[in-house]
């Protein structure tokens, strides 16, 4: 039960975040509802005490005109009781009910005649005494006329009545005189006002409730034809628009949203047409220098060959001639594997691997810069295989840019390599101990060409494009890149893939921000199998 009024109030809560047509609706029967309520609460006290006024005033008539008559029947003959006196005034008051002119607008009543005792006579009474309020009976005491709303209990009538008391003129002394009006009568005209009016404003709810829906259907309607027809742009469908009805503000805001669409589409088809020209000639120049470029190349390596004979100035030169035309040569296929991914032509050659095999042959690529930097590799692989599908070549290419930037950055300290792996996913991460990144360079890191410190010098020799290509990569994988850092803690880099081809990645099995190392390192360039291969090296290499 309680599950289930949960989920119902969930529902509510969502379509009510959801429809604004609801929220119109509910708000406009509520506010409408307040309204009713209070129009109908002050309705309803107005006759209800229009009602008892006239009930007063015509109480008031009767009981002078009752007053007249006690103190005839009472002083008219002396032969009789007290007692019997008081009894046929009371009958013949009572009887004059019966008939509708002596009823008159106060209606039915019932009459009560008390006369106080005087010392040790008892109160000589007629009628049911026990009804009439104490309270009335002070005031009627008192020598005033009044009257009071109580609840009484005859044998004719149970329920509200009005009692009216005043003192009777006679020539008995202290003669009281009580009339009790029931309110029946009233009663039904207040509960037939009361129904009227419930009834009437159930009916007016319903109709504000399908005013309010009509209503806000106009205003919904084209609201949700803009959310569905943007979603659709938004999707490519660029040819998109709003139907255009009238000239209201709906009209208005159609011709202005379809405006909006129309200068959007011409932006991005312009950028459109410029990314592919600016992919076009990248591609095209990264083609057209490599005739050149392989001319050159030959004519240098034949000079470097050449080298021992030459002036050593010559000799220097031509050193740096063949380092930079090996940048070169690594700027140009940079570019033209970039230029691959931007036109969507990048392809993936899987094959089943063993992840720790690729790591290892990244590292053995990159280790010469560690050993020349002296700057310590800690690898961390798991004993296990770790079988993948993945293109070998895009994760060693992903793997050595991330290594050499580890190095770049790592300020004399070591580089942690780590992998981790669980029953979908794989995660190496490579963590340095250098500058960091400040806030909000994470994504920044990504960018083609972008350097956080130009200043700095690379001894890997990159071009600036390899993060760049190797976002491309996992996610041509449909794996995950990310980098995490903070100034002056140092960067980490998480490469997370999928074990079989087409799954997605949801989580990593390693976390973004690492461990720091443990005290188990390994001293020279060379990956290890795991860390029992890790201290074997140390003791080698003490």
């Amino acid at each position: 039960m309680t599950r289930g009024m949960g989920a119902v109030s969930r529902a509510v809560a969502v379509a009510w975040r959801r429809s604004l047509q609801l929220r119109v609706v509910a708000l406009t029967l509520g506010m409408s509802l307040a309204v009713i309520l209070a129009l109908g609460f002050v309705l309803t006290s107005q006759v209800t005490n229009r009602v008892l006024d006239v009930k007063v005033k015509a109480g008031i008539e009767q009981i002078e005109r009752a007053r007249t008559t006690v103190g005839g029947i009472v002083s008219g003959e002396e032969t009789r009781s007290l007692d019997s006196s008081l009894q046929l005034a009371r009958n013949t008051l009572t009887s004059k009910t019966d008939s509708a002119s002596g009823a008159g607008l106060a209606g039915a009543f019932d009459a009560v005649l008390i006369v106080p005792g005087d010392g040790p006579r008892a109160a000589t009474t007629a009628g049911p005494v026990d009804q009439v309020p104490n309270a009335l009976r002070g005031f009627v005491k008192a020598g005033q006329a009044a009257y009071q709303y109580a609840t009484v209990h005859t044998d004719g009538f149970s329920g509200p009545a009005l009692v009216m008391g005043t003192p009777a003129s006679s020539q008995v002394a202290n003669l009281e005189l009580y009339l009790i009006f029931p309110l029946k009568n009233e009663q039904s005209t207040i509960a037939l006002v009361r129904g009227t009016m419930i009834t009437g404003g159930a009916v007016l709810l319903v109709l504000l409730a399908g005013i309010a829906l009509l209503v806000s259907r106009q205003v919904v309607v084209p609201v949700r034809s803009a959310s569905r027809i943007a979603e659709r742009f938004a999707e490519g469908h660029l040819s998109e628009r709003m139907p255009v009805r009238g000239e209201d503000d709906m009209a208005r805001l159609a011709v202005s949203f379809n405006d909006m669409a129309e200068s959007l589409s011409r932006q991005i088809t312009q950028l459109e047409e410029f990314g592919n020209l600016q992919r076009r000639f990248t591609s095209d120049v990264s083609h057209e220098l490599r005739t050149p470029l392989t001319t050159v190349r030959m004519a240098a390596d034949l000079i470097y060959d050449h080298s021992a004979d030459l002036d050593p100035t010559l000799a220097r030169s031509t050193e740096l001639m063949v380092n930079e035309l090996d940048r070169f040569e690594s700027l140009l296929n940079d570019l033209l594997e970039i230029s691959r991914h931007d036109a969507g032509v990048a392809e993936l050659s899987v094959e089943a691997v063993d992840l720790r095999t690729t790591v290892r042959s990244a590292l053995s690529n990159v280790g010469h810069l560690a050993e020349d930097a002296g700057i310590e590799l800690l690898v961390d692989l798991p004993d296990e295989e770790v079988i993948a599908e993945v293109d070998t070549r895009r994760v060693e290419r992903i793997l050595r840019n991330l290594i050499a930037n580890a190095i770049d950055h790592a300020e004399h300290k070591p580089v942690q390599i780590r992998m981790g792996a669980d029953e979908d996913t794989v995660a190496v991460t490579v963590r340095d101990y250098g500058v960091g990144l400040r806030p909000g360079e994470e994504k920044l890191v990504f960018s083609r060409f972008w350097r956080a410190d130009p200043s700095r010098v690379r001894r890997s020799g990159g071009t600036g494009l390899g993060l760049a290509i190797s976002v491309e990569d996992a996610r041509l994988h449909q794996g995950r890149l990310e980098a995490w850092g903070e100034p002056g803690e140092g960067s980490c880099f998480r490469l997370t893939l999928p074990l079989v081809r087409g799954h997605k990645v949801t989580t990593s099995p390693l976390p973004m921000k690492p461990i720091p190392p443990t005290a188990t390192t390994n001293t020279g360039p060379q990956p290890t199998k795991d860390r029992s291969r890790q201290r074997e090296h140390a003791e080698r290499s003490g």
